[in-house]
């Protein structure tokens, strides 16, 4: 099977691009939804786990299809994993709240069960191990965080938040956690052996943070949010800088990074896979500016009364913000529509007439290229080395990516 991604439809010219990705292999005929997926590399395989209590290992046959080799039934719905190649061990996390954790045959065919942390009172919704101390770091749906010692079992650490925990990253050089929840926020946590303790809290999403993703070559973090909108936080370099990436329809719910080419994966709910330049000279957007009256043409804004009596002005007056200089303006002054793509608009979004003119006449090259993966995505996976990425859809089928051509 082999067939070509093409640029998504319907946003712009710009987007069509001779850079093409092969469907390499489809995973299909698990009977509920699919909550994560990863790569064996070593083994040519994969595993999943799901909502019908399943944790599924798939191995690749001569014919090129994935087949089952273990089919391991847990007692309540696998909601999160995660695998460390280097001991082949396995961690699963389930509704229950219980993190069980396993040894992986060499030839995948068995699992091995080796203990349970009872970590939640709820959904597990991330696992990381820590692999330079040892630790197995839980976030969950009973609004905690947690890390354990796999060498004692003993629980080294927690928090308590104010919303669901829905997504979580790890720095293992600093220690710094960061776990985004159902309101919005992210909080930085320091880990260590003594505890947890509360760093800062980052507020940017203006809806439930999906994923997160932690780069620690560039000391980058990157949130994505069911406010369809990427934010990159520029932690490492001190600047407390912030930049938003706008390039999807619907809400973002997976990330991932590719080191050599310097490039974040985002997928969303649109059914489309966006690669961003982050290796490139980018700009924040403007704060946006309140007034009572059109930046532009002076004329007031519906809640403006005085104002509007005063001029005699008839109608609502609706208020709007240029993406671009971040005025605020009225209809009038904004009927026009661009993309901005060095501050990360890949789409065209409103911008007033005094900067309409400045830019359509401006170089706007896009900083992206966006692959229609054909289903919705819950999640992602990225083997760097062999050049491809798995999608996890919410219509149940794994995909296996080829993106040789992109790379």
């Amino acid at each position: 099977m082999s067939t070509e991604i093409k640029p998504a439809t319907g946003r712009g010219d710009r987007f069509n691009s001779s850079r093409k990705a092969e469907l390499l292999n489809k995973i299909e005929g698990i009977p509920d939804d699919i909550n994560f997926a990863i790569f064996i590399e070593e083994n040519e395989g994969i595993i999943s786990v799901s909502e019908d209590k399943t944790i599924r290992v798939w191995l690749k046959r001569d014919s090129g299809t994935y087949w089952p080799s273990i089919v391991n039934f847990m007692p309540s719905q696998c909601s999160s994993v995660e695998y460390v190649p280097e001991t082949r061990t396995l961690f699963v996390g389930q509704e229950n709240g219980t993190i069980s954790q396993f040894l992986l045959s060499e030839d995948c065919n068995r699992l091995s069960p080796i203990k349970e942390y009872l970590a939640h009172n709820g959904r597990i919704t991330q696992l990381i191990f820590a692999k330079n101390s040892g630790w197995i770091l839980s976030c969950a749906r009973d609004k905690t965080f947690a890390a354990h010692c796999i060498e004692t079992s003993n629980k080294i650490g927690g928090y308590t938040f104010e919303a669901w925990c829905t997504s979580m990253q790890f720095d293992s050089l600093s220690k710094h956690v960061f776990v985004g929840d159902y309101a919005g926020q992210i909080t930085m946590l320091k880990l260590q052996q003594s505890g947890a303790s509360l760093v800062t809290i980052l507020k940017g999403h203006t809806a439930s943070v999906r994923s997160l993703h932690w780069s620690d070559g560039p000391q980058l973090l990157f949130s994505g949010s069911a406010d369809n909108s990427v934010i990159v936080w520029d932690l490492g370099g001190r600047r407390g800088t912030t930049y938003e990436l706008q390039g999807h329809q619907n809400k973002v719910s997976a990330l991932g990074y590719v080191k050599n080419t310097q490039e974040l994966i985002s997928a969303g709910e649109d059914s489309v896979v966006v690669l961003w330049k982050i290796n490139c000279m980018r700009k924040a957007a403007p704060d946006w500016v309140e007034s009572d009256t059109c930046q532009l043409c002076a004329k007031p804004f519906f809640w403006n009364i005085k104002a509007m009596f005063e001029q005699k002005a008839l109608g609502v007056n609706r208020q709007h913000h240029c993406r671009n200089c971040g005025k605020a303006v009225c209809d009038k002054c904004s009927p026009n529509r661009i993309n901005i793509p060095i501050m990360g608009f890949e789409y065209d979004v409103r911008v007033c007439n005094t900067c309409h003119t400045t830019l359509k006449d401006t170089d706007r090259p896009s900083l992206a290229t966006f692959l229609d993966v054909k289903h919705s995505v819950v999640a992602i996976d990225v083997d760097e080395e062999k050049k491809r990425i798995l999608t996890v859809g919410q219509d149940r089928i794994i995909k296996i990516w080829d993106l040789s051509n992109l790379w």
